[in-house]
């Protein structure tokens, strides 16, 4: 694959066209409630056939116990009830992320991305220094495409495991994603440079929303960016906000100003079923809502498909869909 600068991408783009009108529909009959996601509203918008949800996690305790479990583990979020939100959104696809819960145990994701289909889901793993090179076969085989690292939980592999993981997983393509804080990114920038994978960088870098852009995170991502193989996840927007719901206006500055910079390089994800908000550290998100935002951070509906549906397919290798069924 040919890497182009997002200033070289930018200035060879065409203008974006179809300005987007976010309206109500009353013509829509309200769907079931779905478990973790307040309100029984959809998108007030026609999503494009084929988005792909790029952030969820799946638990299911009872199938697949937590190796470590805590005094407060999170509750069971199963491939059913995903199947409600994913119907209520309206997505085609999804990117099931292993949970730090399970840590380096992925049967949960593998098993959920045969539920929901490989034509629809792909996968992110925690891997270890001890994975072996046959189960990353397994991994690959079961539809995993990238390996997460989350620096700001227990659970899972740290910084210096990212590089040499990052060198193990190359030849199949995958990318390295990382959960960090907007500190924990500029500590760790001289490991994240370079990186022999593309890089993913998880809920628009943590950057605190009373920060905005002008946090040292932001102009070190947009630099990553520029170099051609980091992308954004427009996701999380509820964590780090002061603002809160349902705009959450602090955070959604910064994410309108990197998809202003590089709608190229943008991901989004539902990040349900909100682990934080089962913990009770932020108010459970109305899913349609945060659609809703990302279509008016997007702005237009080329945006809005360049996003949900064109990005998704080059970052997870999904294959292209050409028809609605």
């Amino acid at each position: 694959m040919t890497y182009l600068s997002r200033r070289a991408f930018v200035g060879g783009a065409g203008a974006a066209a179809g300005a987007l009108t976010i309206a109500s529909d009353p013509a829509s009959a309200a769907p079931p409630p779905v478990p973790f996601s307040a309100g029984t509203n959809r998108p007030a918008f026609p999503v494009p056939y084929g988005a792909v949800d790029c952030h969820i996690h799946i638990l299911e305790p009872e199938r697949f116990p937590y190796p470590n479990p805590t005094s407060t583990p999170p509750p069971r979020a199963s491939v059913d009830d995903y199947r409600l939100l994913r119907r209520r959104l309206r997505t085609t696809r999804a990117v099931v992320v292993t949970p730090s819960n399970y840590a380096t145990d992925n049967r949960c994701t593998l098993d959920a991305i045969a539920r929901l289909g490989r034509r629809d889901a792909r996968g992110v793993a925690v891997i270890g220094a001890d994975t072996t090179d046959a189960e990353l076969v397994t991994l690959h085989a079961g539809g995993i495409r990238g390996i997460r690292f989350n620096l700001t939980r227990s659970g899972g592999a740290g910084a210096e495991l990212i590089r040499p993981l990052a060198e193990r997983i190359a030849p199949f393509g995958w990318h390295v994603q990382v959960h960090m804080t907007a500190d924990g990114i500029i500590e760790n920038l001289p490991v994240l440079t370079d990186l022999p994978t593309d890089l993913v960088i998880d809920h628009l870098g943590r950057i605190p929303g009373d920060a905005g852009t002008s946090h040292p995170a932001f102009g070190a991502i947009r630099n990553l960016i520029d170099a051609g193989r980091t992308w954004v996840k427009l996701s999380g927007v509820y964590l780090e906000s002061t603002d809160g719901p349902p705009a959450y206006a602090d955070r959604s500055t910064i994410a309108k100003a990197f998809v202003r910079a590089a709608p190229e390089r943008m991901v989004w994800g539902t990040d349900w079923p909100h682990t934080t908000a089962s913990r009770g550290e932020v108010p459970m998100p109305n899913d349609a809502d945060l659609v809703n935002l990302f279509a008016d951070w997007a702005g237009d509906r080329r945006t809005i498909r360049q996003i949900l549906v064109d990005n998704p397919e080059t970052l997870y290798d999904f294959e292209p869909l050409t028809a609605v069924p």
